[in-house]
């Protein structure tokens, strides 16, 4: 990803809705969920949902699908393992994550069963 792109999309979730409702749609998995599911969730009325996930979806986050009358919303999962990747690039101040020399700065990395659903 690009500094344009990160910047972006961490300027889309530095909001409490959004970052609400793309977690929502994370734990939803590949199955997404229904406009209306999401705003019932966060306790928001649709119009203010609709703002919302135009941000996240303008930032490439979040996928949208038309399913009969319903627009079914998902997690983009690899734009967000691309941020993820970009923020924990160098993470272990040089050193290989996971060596011994790295245990003490570097945090575990991302289990591939979390990577996507």
């Amino acid at each position: 990803m690009d500094a344009d792109a990160i910047i972006r999309a961490l300027g889309a979730l530095a909001q409490e809705h959004r970052l609400a409702a793309f977690r929502l749609l994370v734990q939803a998995g590949a199955s997404g969920l229904p406009a209306g599911v999401l705003a019932e969730r966060l306790g928001v009325p649709n119009s203010s949902l609709s703002f919302h996930l135009a941000q996240l979806s303008h930032a490439g986050l979040i996928r949208q699908e038309r399913q009969g009358r319903s627009l079914i919303y998902s997690a983009d999962y690899a734009a967000m393992n691309g941020l993820i990747g970009y923020l924990m690039e160098n993470c272990c101040a040089g050193a290989v994550c996971g060596s011994d020399d790295a245990s003490s700065v570097c945090a575990p990395a991302i289990s591939d069963e979390r990577k996507c659903a």
